[in-house]
């Protein structure tokens, strides 16, 4: 059985390895650029017809992946995008992403995790490695995908290999990438392992691996709540410092002078994206079947929930301020994108805010350089399209809404051309005038 670990190491290290990924959005499409520039032959996996053509056809629908890149992927005959997964039979190495949400009750939803184990079962063979890579509880990979291959009667460890490593994933960043960010790994067995970590070093500058699949599942959870309890904590302090009187935003700028036990965090109008607001959620469903309650980790998820509306209280008091209230009121939410100059709109606050502003009576319009349109979702039934940008449509608003804050935003500009400003992200800390416009929420 070793002879068949090392005969999969000698084909992944001479890239001679066949690699599929599954689900093809802002975790598994940057996978397979890093594989195809590495001269693998990719295989990607979908449900969504639309994505698989427009890929095959050479272009992107994600905004920070541009279409020159896909087509260079396409010219080269090493990628192909597919719904048929029955292909998974001829991949040496199977990596899953797809996603994993809250249902209506904040308890995870494995709905993917689940349908595409059992496809891969069904299309299986001896001698893949799989790695899962969707964020999870700890314990998922051993008591949902193990049992399931399994059921072919085949071992893991000596006919197929399990290993989990969390993607981190941070659109647009231009420090980071999928190369140069490490990837911990954690495998079922020691050889399950041995392959994740040769599996991976071919694509990453850094791998680090670690005991089980348990510990990587955790070390993906930890990362995220890290940053959601201390976003909590300033958006906390944000609330408090706006009562006394204080600007927040001065107050970190200043306390990140310090050199060392410091790192800035910063306020916001609620968390968006596909791990923050959702990862913590996924710990405390686990923990309680320990009857632990993960009381810190609940507690920021409130601060943070609650987050959209203290951004509108703060805009019903700018309203009022003119003698106008939110009913009737001509709204311009700029940026919907969970965070700047990308496109994704996964669990963005933007559009709690413009659903319970709707719900209020307003007249809601946005405007996002990289959103054309918000479609129905599934917690909100909000399909309508951007605004165009123009004085003219700043000077017909009762109120502008900064909600994300784009680089491509002339702040200046805006604040000029509108009645009343609510900035819920310092966007217009430089602006030199109109600052009695500007409401920070």
């Amino acid at each position: 059985m070793a002879s068949q670990t090392q005969t999969l190491i000698q084909k992944i290290q001479s890239r001679s390895a066949e690699i599929g990924v599954i689900g093809l959005g802002y975790v598994g499409l940057p996978l397979v650029l890093r594989f195809a520039e590495e001269k693998f032959s990719v295989t990607g996996f979908d449900i969504d017809k639309d994505k698989t053509n427009q890929l095959n056809s050479g272009k992107s629908y994600i905004k920070h992946i541009p279409d020159s890149q896909i087509k260079r992927l396409t010219q080269t005959n090493t990628f192909e995008a597919t719904t048929d997964y029955s292909r998974i039979k001829d991949m040496d190495c199977i990596l899953i992403c797809v996603p994993t949400p809250l249902n209506d009750n904040k308890e995870p939803d494995l709905t993917y995790i689940n349908k595409t184990s059992r496809q891969i079962a069904q299309h299986m063979r001896k001698h893949q490695l799989i790695s899962l890579e969707s964020t999870t509880y700890p314990g998922t990979t051993r008591e949902i995908l193990l049992p399931c291959f399994e059921e072919n009667g085949f071992q893991v460890g000596e006919d197929f290999y399990l290993v989990y490593s969390p993607e981190r994933e941070d659109p647009a960043n231009k420090k980071y990438n999928t190369k140069n960010i490490p990837k911990v790994v954690g495998g079922i067995t020691s050889s399950c392992n041995e392959l994740g970590k040769a599996l991976y070093q071919q694509i990453v500058d850094t791998v680090v691996p670690v005991s089980s699949t348990e510990v990587a599942e955790l070390t993906k959870l930890l990362e995220n709540i890290y940053r959601s309890v201390n976003i909590a904590l300033v958006n906390e302090l944000k609330v408090l410092s706006d009562k006394m009187g204080i600007d927040i935003w001065e107050v970190i700028q200043a306390s990140s002078t310090k050199p060392f036990g410091f790192k800035s965090f910063y306020p916001g109008p609620g968390l968006g994206g596909h791990c923050i607001p959702i990862d913590p959620f996924y710990l405390s469903w686990k923990a309680r079947e320990f009857d632990f309650n993960t009381r810190f980790i609940e507690l920021a998820g409130e601060v943070n929930t609650s987050m959209p509306g203290y951004v509108i209280s703060k805009l019903s008091d700018a309203l009022n301020s003119k003698a106008k209230c939110i009913r009737g009121s001509k709204i311009l939410v700029l940026g919907v994108a969970y965070k700047k100059d990308i496109d994704d709109i996964r669990e963005s606050p933007a559009v709690e805010i413009i659903d319970r502003l709707k719900k209020k009576g307003a007249e809601v319009f946005f405007h996002d350089p990289y959103v054309s349109r918000i479609r129905n979702m599934r917690k909100y039934d909000l399909d309508f399209k951007a605004s165009e940008l123009s004085e003219a449509t700043l000077k017909n608003m009762d109120a502008v809404l900064i909600v994300t804050d784009h680089s491509d935003y002339d702040y200046e500009w805006i604040v000029e051309n509108s009645q009343v400003v609510v900035d819920t992200r310092n966007a217009t800390h430089n602006v030199k005038s109109g600052q009695e416009k500007i409401v920070k929420a």
